[in-house]
Order: structure tokens, then sequence, then C-alpha cells
């Protein structure tokens, strides 16, 4: 497959897994929490980088969108962690103990938390959350943009 492609390939992954979360959000009524919130801003740095990219013949730019696409598998997968219980998410994210806590901090967390938990599952498929499925798109962006960036490199070195 050629660069073109494979660049416009990553651009458009990102692009529709931004599409997706704003589809299901608007059109789906399914409101996000602030982890769903932290996945979208890298796919925005990897369209930017990537058209970039795309219209320039600076290679090391491929770096950006596979770094940007990583970062959001990772928050992907710590979202994913926290909605299956393999570890607590932030406070002002979970749903939590509120046993040991006083009056007036329980009211300080009611108020600041989002109107969605980090820990609620709103959407699945396949038994795999809408976290877990953006973890695994964009590592595979992020796979997408590494090679573009060796292969750019491979190609330098060679000429």
């Amino acid at each position: 497959m050629n660069q073109k492609r494979v660049t416009f390939i990553a651009i458009l992954g990102s692009a529709l897994l931004l599409l997706g979360a704003l589809g299901f959000q608007h059109l789906g009524g399914l409101p996000p929490c602030k982890l769903c919130i932290w996945q979208r801003y890298p796919h925005v740095l990897a369209i930017i980088f990537g058209v970039i990219y795309s219209y320039t013949s600076i290679g090391t730019i491929a770096f950006i969108p596979a770094v940007a696409t990583f970062s959001s598998a990772g928050v992907g997968a710590y979202h994913f962690g926290i909605e299956q219980e393999f570890w607590l998410g932030p406070n002002t994210c979970s749903s939590g103990n509120v046993d040991n806590i006083s009056t007036d901090a329980l009211i300080e967390q009611i108020m600041s938390a989002p109107l969605t938990k980090c820990d609620e599952i709103l959407w699945s498929f396949l038994n795999i959350s809408m976290a877990g499925w953006n973890t695994i798109f964009s590592a595979i962006l992020g796979l997408l943009w590494i090679s573009l960036f060796f292969k750019f490199h491979q190609e330098k070195s060679t000429n």
C-alpha cells in the first residue's frame, strides 16, 4: 500500500472515531464523561498533523500523530480498566465509596462531578465499551503512523 493511501486511512480513522463519538453524544443522547472527552483531543491533533504531513515532505511530522493516537489509546485503556473495575478512576469521575466523606466534601464532589461517571458503561458492542473500541482503533492508527514514520526514514536513508 502506498504512503499517501496509508496517510489518508490514518487521517480518516481519527476523523471517523471523532465523528462516532460526537454521533453517540449528539444523536444517540449518550453524554461523555471526562475521560471520554480526553480521548478525543489527541485525534484532533492527529488529524491536523496528518494533513500537514500529507502536504509537506517533512516525514518526522508523522511521529506527532503517532504519539497522539497512542495517547488516546492509553487514556482509552485506562478508562476501560475503570469500567471493568480493574482499578479506581479519579474521584471526580467515578462513583466510588462515600462512607468516610464529610457532608461538605460529598456536596463538593457531587457539584463538581460530570453528568456521566467514568465507571459507567453506556454502550458496548461484543462486550467492549466505547473506551475499549477507542483503545483498539487508536492503537492500530498509532501503528499506521509509526509505519509511515519509519517508511519515510527508510526511503530517506536509501536516497
